[in-house]
């Protein structure tokens, strides 16, 4: 298949919206040296949004998804160390509107997909 039809190909999926965006993965050994957790978070639910948009401006919080049950949000946060991971910790669960966190260092990750 030529350059040109794969090129194609690629524009029309893009346009039909099958194909959202592109993203970069880093390399595990680029990411080793990192500290990463999950962050369970209970907000108060009038200021669930104004926490969300906090958490959404702290380059730390690397994803954040809603959820049902006790808590309100997961977010997957990383830092250089264990000492910058405990600061983000403290600023999370300082956030005007977060009633509770608790948190789980990842030691290893199993299954990447």
């Amino acid at each position: 298949m030529s350059r040109t039809t794969v090129q194609s190909r690629i524009e029309k999926l893009e346009k039909r919206g099958v194909i959202e965006g592109y993203t970069v993965r880093i390399a595990p050994e680029f990411e080793r040296d990192l500290v990463r957790a999950h962050v369970l978070v209970t907000a108060l639910p009038k200021l669930a949004p104004k926490v969300e948009t906090v958490l959404r401006g702290m380059m730390a919080v690397r994803s954040l998804h809603s959820v049902s049950g006790h808590f309100d949000m997961i977010a997957v946060v990383e830092a250089p160390s264990i000492q910058e991971l405990d600061a983000v910790l403290d600023r999370i669960g300082a956030l005007e509107g977060v009633e509770r966190t608790m948190s789980s260092i990842i030691l290893s990750t199993r299954i990447d997909r």
